[in-house]
């Protein structure tokens, strides 16, 4: 497991000692940071355990300003870039902005000022419903955010310049999502408002432009019916993950299941009852920062072994 210390000063991820005398980890096992504006950034954790389920992993859901999708994008970016340095602090080697609307605001600028790889959850999808896609009618659902940045147009056109692809704010899906009415009269109504015009104008595939928008599938599939795939990015970006880490020789080669930390901005009770939905059993536990405060006083991961393999 892993155990959160508070220090002064600027911390270190916890290994090996350099020939400088500071504490580091060799690259294979320090971890990938992940965060969102809230919890839905957790379908994205869960397809990265899924497939490298060697990996240590930090989450930050920020939960006490998300979510992200009604702000101004430069707002976001603000946001995004505070939790990156957050990361940078604890050294993670690579960071997942599990979140469209902060992959649409910030994600290039990021990959240009940042010397770890960054990925986002965009491109990814994009990639996957044009595989998906026998017409080249593609539908995107996502926050006002996301959806005004027209980047899934963008990206979707870089790979196919003749893609058509029809895209709808969805801002009152994450509010149900929170509420955890996912099934009922007045979602479905709703969902029919925003999917029946796509169906109609013969999208074959539909990306799901927002991490809390899994959770609706089940509803949104009943809507738009069997002719039309549902992409969702957690997979493809979990995917692309590896790639990075296995052409740069950082996968972790453990045998062992990685260990897991997640943090919140916000309300630690709620999360964690609102993660479980999202995630599973694996969260046992979250531990909230503040991440205005972490130049000063900062909370410090340092790996730690459990009480059993000490017996």
């Amino acid at each position: 497991m892993y155990t959160i210390v508070e220090l002064h000063g600027n911390p270190e991820f916890m290994g090996d000692i350099s020939q400088h005398g500071i504490w580091k980890v060799k690259m294979k096992n320090k971890p990938i940071g992940i965060f969102d504006s809230g919890v839905g950034g957790l379908t994205v954790v869960r397809s990265v355990i899924d497939l490298l389920p060697g990996e240590n992993i930090v989450y930050i859901g920020d939960d006490e300003r998300g979510p992200y999708g009604p702000r101004d994008p430069d707002e976001v970016k603000r946001f995004a870039k505070e939790i990156i340095d957050y990361f940078q602090c604890i050294e993670v080697k690579l960071v997942v902005i599990a979140c469209n609307t902060a992959t649409a605001a910030y994600l290039k600028e990021a990959q240009r000022e940042y010397d770890i790889p960054i990925v986002g959850v965009i491109m990814p999808g994009a990639r996957a419903a044009l595989r998906e896609s026998s017409n080249r009618v593609i539908g995107v659902i996502g926050t006002v955010g996301t959806i005004e940045s027209g980047s899934y147009e963008k990206d979707l056109g870089r790979i196919d310049p003749g893609v058509k692809v029809y895209s709808r704010a969805c801002p009152e899906f994450v509010e149900f999502v929170e509420r955890n009415e996912v099934f009922g009269e007045p979602i479905t109504g709703i969902a029919r408002n925003y999917l029946e015009p796509m169906v109609e104008n013969g999208v074959d595939v539909l990306i799901l432009g927002c991490t809390h928008y899994p959770l609706l599938e089940d509803l949104i599939l009943e809507v738009v019916g069997p002719g039309v795939t549902l992409i969702s990015s957690a997979d493809e970006t979990a995917a692309e993950v590896e790639d990075i880490l296995e052409k740069l020789g950082w996968l972790n080669g453990s045998s062992a299941p990685g260990n897991v930390v997640f943090l919140t901005t916000g309300d630690v009770e709620k999360c964690k009852e609102m993660g479980k939905r999202f995630l599973g059993p694996e969260i046992k536990e979250v531990l909230h920062i503040n991440l205005k405060e972490h130049t000063g006083l900062m909370h410090r991961v340092i790996p730690v072994e459990s009480p059993a393999k000490n017996k």
